[in-house]
């Protein structure tokens, strides 16, 4: 298997990429809270962006429609803490 690595910090792979983006995580402020990919050097932002760029989220259009809870409801990592 040939493995090609976004993220060397986390050993973060395109492929990983790609999965979190098919669930929804359509930035990559949002592949950071489901894989901690671009949160220690910085070096692979550009990289995730390109690669978000290539595909279309399948919730960014419900997203751009006004269901703005849509993204945090579905992807655990990227739910807010509830308030007391």
């Amino acid at each position: 298997m040939n493995r090609v690595y976004v993220c060397s910090c986390f050993g973060i792979t395109e492929q990983q990429v790609r999965e979190h983006a098919d669930k929804g995580a359509c930035t990559p402020r949002q592949i950071a809270s489901a894989s901690k990919a671009g949160t220690d050097c910085g070096s692979c932002v550009r990289r995730i962006q390109a690669l978000l760029g290539r595909g279309t989220c399948p919730r960014r259009e419900l997203a751009d429609k006004g269901e703005s809870g849509v993204l945090s409801a579905e992807i655990p990592a990227l739910r807010q803490p509830q308030a007391a």
